[in-house]
């Protein structure tokens, strides 16, 4: 039996549940250091005099930095480890947040905002392959989705964090707040196993074969015997290239998985980073767009906890068409929204499906490769979607400049509209179903 069947047929017990646990700290962690931007940007507008094409630079170039990381990021993690990059990166984007708060001019923010997304671009398809490399196959879905749930907290803590302290205390106490995370990496170390199947590609048969039996003991299974191990899982003699990655048997789930990201990331980074700008510039008051973008925040949980529910029974592609619709929709019901009562549910119903399209992505993502190019493969998936979230920035900056700025808010919410359409025919013409399939 290989490693890679004995994690699929664990039983769902406190090793998963403790990992998740663990990783959905580093991921709140990351969507807190990223959400922060968002909400220091009115306040450094006014405090800076910055121009709409400079703020959108500021949006831009921490996603500039997460595509480099992203790419990076995943590729080294195929060969020295996901633990090891895990780690790294947690504290590299910690450091460059906290350095943010001494930023003394645009072109020092910049530097240190692109520190920031190289960090986080190279920790999130890491994130995301090892706890899919541990996920039973049965509910693998579900743990993904929860797994990425976490962001919404974390981008709830930075609504709060800005909503209760920039006020009052300025924009760069958020920023120093956003280093803190750096001190969780030394718990993490200890807590957090290297991928099993990991080590099964580097030739580590005897380590992965005692991990997982150690696995097996503390949800009462009885360890299968290491002659039992399949020994074709032997390491694989020629490294995984980035070419291989449009060869005939992975080009379709490639380009597929490209155009997904590049949609959603481009929606989600056009829509949040520039979402309490949009709000001021519509003639809300900072706090009061603060506390729309809050309870925004807080509806992206239940449809994480609704994707999650449905991932495993509808499948990947229905659930994630379904959701990626329904942010159309109502992006454009948004984007035309007339009072404050329909912001509100419009709002947090684009927040709803958006985020939930998110969790189903990273949960489909690391099933189209296998072990030896599985983070390659979603790395390069998340650094060309990150092209979507440096482009759009820049974009709405662009659409939005002028005194007639406010009446464009429409048809910059058209636009997103129109992208996320592309991506649902995309899933629904490319994407292949993976629900209840094994990893390998």
């Amino acid at each position: 039996m290989t490693i890679t069947e004995r994690l699929g047929k664990l039983p769902l017990g406190w090793f998963h549940w403790k990992l998740l646990l663990i990783m959905c700290m580093g991921w709140a962690f990351d969507s807190m250091d990223t959400g922060i931007i968002a909400f220091v940007l009115p306040k450094l507008t006014s405090s800076w005099g910055l121009t709409p094409q400079e703020v959108g630079m500021i949006g831009s170039i921490g996603l500039v930095g997460m595509a480099i990381g992203a790419m990076l990021g995943g590729t080294i993690a195929d060969y020295l480890g996901r633990k090891k990059i895990f780690a790294a990166t947690l504290v590299l984007y910690s450091l460059g947040t906290g350095a943010c708060g001494f930023a003394w001019n645009i072109e020092s923010l910049l530097f240190f905002r692109f520190i920031v997304g190289f960090g986080l671009g190279g920790q999130l398809p890491v994130a995301i392959t090892l706890m899919s490399e541990y996920s039973p196959t049965a509910s693998r879905g579900r743990m993904i989705v929860l797994l990425e749930s976490s962001w919404a907290f974390g981008w709830l803590a930075a609504s709060v964090i800005s909503y209760l302290l920039i006020p009052r205390y300025g924009w760069q106490i958020a920023f120093y707040i956003g280093v803190l995370p750096a001190l969780y990496v030394f718990y993490l170390w200890k807590a957090v196993p290297e991928s099993a199947m990991y080590l099964v590609k580097k030739g580590r048969l005897d380590e992965a074969h005692e991990l997982v039996s150690s696995i097996e003991r503390q949800l009462g299974v009885t360890p299968a015997p290491r002659e039992s191990l399949n020994v074709s899982q032997a390491p694989t003699q020629t490294a995984f290239s980035i070419a291989q990655l449009f060869s005939p048997k992975y080009i379709k789930r490639t380009i597929c998985l490209w155009i997904l990201w590049f949609g959603i990331v481009f929606s989600y980074y056009g829509i949040f980073l520039w979402l309490p700008s949009i709000l001021v510039k519509a003639g809300h008051s900072m706090i009061h767009s603060f506390e729309f973008v809050l309870w925004m925040t807080i509806a992206q949980i239940p449809g994480y906890f609704v994707a999650a529910a449905l991932v495993d029974k509808w499948g990947r592609k229905a659930t994630m068409s379904t959701f990626i619709i329904g942010c159309a929709i109502t992006a454009y019901l948004f984007g035309n929204a007339s009072g404050t009562g329909e912001v509100y549910l419009w709002g947090c119903l684009m927040s709803f499906f958006n985020l939930g399209a998110w969790g189903i992505l990273y949960t489909y993502s690391p099933e189209l490769y296998p072990t030896e190019a599985r983070s390659t493969g979603v790395g390069m998936s998340a650094a060309f979607g990150r092209i979507g979230g440096i482009l759009a920035p820049l974009v709405v900056g662009a659409m939005l400049t002028g005194p007639e700025g406010a009446n464009k808010i429409p048809a910059v919410f058209l636009m997103f509209t129109a992208v996320l359409v592309i991506v649902a025919l995309d899933m629904l013409i490319l994407g292949e179903e993976t629900k209840q399939k094994a990893l390998e």
